[in-house]
């Protein structure tokens, strides 16, 4: 429970601060009490459920959907108060400097209660746009499936594979999910692409295998005319769970390897395969996670035991921090990666082909999309779950249809 002391303190502070100008925004355009104090109560309401969640919860049982929902509604309150407070407090240095200005000349400073309350309509209607977002992120957004497509060119690409089309998926992150009606939906989109090979990029669970128990059967509908294939992400080792002894988290590893099977998919642990068409071949390798600071476990020279430097080479791998490090420099040549894990923070503001934005690219350099270095391309799944924050703001849960092309 200490662990949890220090965050907490901080972000009563930082609650507290937040209300406060909230309360005086809310008190300078209105004078209806009901309304600042029923806004009051909400506020106290999210961060009671939050801390009682917090206060009652075992880790040992993984990042549950009731802490998921605790933790969601606590950013949907605190983001915009953070931008109303932001405008606020810079409107109250403004005020401060002009008032010391004036304090040694002899000019007259001019009210500002009307440029206050200026100030507060206009931060509570940035305010709004965040809350509102939140609100539809954690009912919708979560659920907005996009197709994103590409064509990649490649001059060693056997010409059997001119036209051949993969689609990606990553982050199922099975544990999260409350409605099987809309991931019902997001299968059934998978499977319309119609693609020839399907390959799922790691975290089938948050941590504990028996959460995909009632999604089995979803996801063993997907389908892919030249099979499929998967690796593991970092949250598939247990690794952020108290288990009650080293056995159990060995056999919920297990149990969780043991899902791709009952799904239909082949798990490449640090292993490849050969697909042939037509007398020629491509090799695909799977690594198991390798995280830049955390969870090395993958091993890509194990993975490309007996292929060829002159084979084309499409390389699964969890963690695109892999390809920033380690992958993109090999001269062995991986012409495609395909990675996920960053989700794009599952918050953050995209046009596609004019603007992107996310918190997630002060930590990951290729974070999100289609990147090229060197000749070689990895793709960033946005995945298709969510984890942590309940729900998905601007950066929408994403299947990834590629065409191979013969340049």
């Amino acid at each position: 429970m200490l662990r949890w002391l220090i965050p907490l303190i901080i972000v009563t502070i930082l609650a507290v601060i937040l209300e406060i100008y909230t309360f005086n925004a809310l008190k300078t355009i209105s004078k209806n009490k009901f309304l600042r104090f029923t806004f009051l109560i909400a506020s106290c309401i999210v961060y009671i459920n939050f801390f009682i969640t917090v206060f009652s919860y075992d880790r040992s049982n993984g990042q549950t959907p009731q802490f998921q929902m605790a933790m969601g509604l606590l950013l949907t309150f605190l983001i915009p108060k953070l931008v109303l407070f932001l405008l606020l407090f810079g409107e109250d240095v403004y005020r401060w400097i002009v008032k010391g200005i004036s304090a040694f000349s002899s000019s007259e400073t001019q009210p500002l209660a009307g440029r206050r309350k200026f100030i507060s309509q206009l931060a509570l209607g940035l305010a709004a746009i965040p809350f509102v977002s939140f609100i539809y992120g954690i009912i919708q957004g979560k659920y907005n499936y996009k197709v994103i497509k590409y064509q990649l060119s490649f001059d060693d690409l056997p010409a059997a594979f001119d036209g051949y089309t993969i689609t990606q998926i990553s982050d199922i992150h099975s544990g999260s999910f409350t409605n099987k009606e809309k991931i019902q939906y997001g299968v059934d989109l998978i499977n319309e692409q119609k693609s020839d090979l399907m390959l799922f990029t790691g975290d089938i669970v948050n941590n504990q295998a028996d959460e995909m128990d009632g999604w089995i059967d979803v996801f063993a509908k997907l389908e892919a005319k030249e099979g499929k294939y998967a690796i593991l992400g970092n949250h598939d080792y247990g690794d952020y769970m108290d288990w009650k002894t080293p056995e159990d988290k060995t056999n919920n590893f297990k149990k969780v390897k043991e899902i791709h099977q009952k799904i239909g998919f082949d798990l490449l642990l640090d292993e490849h395969r050969y697909l042939e068409k037509d007398g020629q071949k491509i090799a695909l390798l799977g690594v198991e996670n390798w995280g830049k600071g955390f969870n090395q476990a993958g091993d890509l020279q194990k993975a490309s035991a007996n292929v060829k430097k002159e084979d084309f080479k499409i390389l699964m791998s969890h963690d695109p921090s892999h390809w920033q490090e380690k992958v993109k420099m090999d001269d062995f040549n991986y012409h495609l990666t395909l990675s996920g894990h960053t989700h794009g923070l599952q918050m953050g503001i995209e046009i596609p082909g004019f603007f992107k934005w996310s918190p997630s690219q002060y930590v990951y350099k290729q974070w999100a999309g289609l990147y090229q270095e060197f000749g070689r391309f990895i793709n960033v799944n946005r995945g298709f779950g969510y984890h942590a924050f309940p729900g998905r703001v601007g950066i929408w849960p994403e299947i990834t249809v590629i065409e191979l092309k013969k340049a």
